[in-house]
């Protein structure tokens, strides 16, 4: 009987002890946190990441990755490579319509100083920008193309163009380029027609587009080396590069203004610590520091209402209200019903 007792006692010490290294495991003091390099995620890393880490006491290793096509392979092959991403409310939203993310918890995360719009189910916003028409000031000065009909005006502004090689925020260009009013873009956007009358207006430029571009820090090298006349793109990735002495200018005008946040990888096993992180991310005193590195605006109204963001700097934000009236929002919903398809048929029309 005394060896049967010892031999239950091994077994439950065996069974607390996995339980002990279960539970260890699930709240891990690290995490694995992926952006899109350059100098957006040097401002993520300076003025977000690495003190957010710091604050909760756990180490904060970042990598790069390729968008939310990472994801889903990710996710889709088992793999457990990073916990968190830094993605555009878009493609979250496609993400979370395929069932590859954490649907996020708002009573761990707060959002409630959060401007209207700027979170999702899968996403929690963190900053605000815009992608614009930038241009060469050696090639044009101050008279480049300050609208969408101007950029696609090859007769007008002849030159050659940069466009980003997937379709987040470059169907938007083409429709009012093509005479779209702001407010019906996504209406006509709701179909394979629409999609196509979008495509066929690239397909009108295709000969004068140089390079489809990967990546923000593409985009940026891009003007600084003077490679193309103009180009789509990020407009603090523009900022950056005028700062380390590109040749280049763009106008809130052409701005098509989207958010950027953070989303959580279907699986993984620091789900609850990736909540918790995400949530230190979310106090304005982050992303005001963000904002000295690059001129993207907060998603947390308190940033603005507490006087942590300079007036000059609030001013050249995209979020700001001189700068926002101008502008097409970029539409989630759209993005989680159409943007498989939509991409497909953007990317068969870069290749044919």
């Amino acid at each position: 009987m005394k060896t049967t007792k010892n031999y239950k006692n091994i077994a439950l010490t065996a069974v607390i002890a996995g339980a002990l290294s279960v539970s260890s495991m699930a709240v891990a003091k690290d995490l694995r946190i992926v952006s899109w390099g350059g100098a957006y995620q040097n401002a993520q890393s300076i003025g977000i990441f690495q003190p957010a880490g710091k604050a909760m006491d756990i180490t904060i290793n970042e990598d790069t990755y390729g968008g939310i096509s990472d994801v889903k392979l990710m996710v889709k092959s088992g793999a457990d490579k990073f916990d968190i991403f830094s993605s555009g409310s878009g493609s979250c939203a496609s993400g979370g319509a395929e069932g590859v993310l954490e649907k996020l918890d708002y009573s761990v995360i707060d959002v409630s100083n959060h401007l209207p719009g700027m979170f999702s189910d899968y996403c929690a916003g963190a900053d605000i920008f815009s992608v614009v028409a930038a241009w060469n000031t050696e090639t044009y000065g101050e008279n480049g193309p300050r609208s969408w009909a101007d950029f696609y005006d090859t007769d007008k502004f002849p030159g050659t163009r940069a466009m980003r090689s997937k379709v987040d925020g470059q169907l938007e260009t083409a429709l009012l380029a093509d005479g779209v009013a702001i407010a019906d873009v996504y209406t006509v956007l709701d179909s394979e027609e629409g999609i196509t009358r979008a495509l066929d207006k690239i397909r009108s430029i295709k000969d004068h587009i140089d390079v489809w571009w990967t990546s923000g820090a593409m985009h940026a090298q891009l003007m600084k080396d003077g490679e193309v006349d103009m180009t789509t793109g990020w407009n603090g990735r523009f900022d950056v590069a005028k700062k380390d002495g590109a040749k280049v200018s763009y106008d809130y005008k052409t701005g098509i203004m989207d958010w950027e946040g953070y989303g959580i990888p279907k699986g993984i096993a620091n789900k609850d610590l990736a909540m918790e992180f995400i949530n230190e991310m979310m106090k304005p005193e982050y992303m005001a520091e963000f904002a000295k590195y690059i001129t993207y605006g907060p998603t947390n109204a308190q940033t603005y209402e507490l006087g942590l963001i300079p007036d000059e700097l609030a001013k050249a934000l995209p979020s700001h209200p001189d700068n926002a009236k101008h502008q097409l929002t970029i539409s989630q919903d759209w993005y989680a019903k159409w943007r498989t398809v939509a991409a497909e048929m953007y990317t068969e029309m870069m290749t044919e």
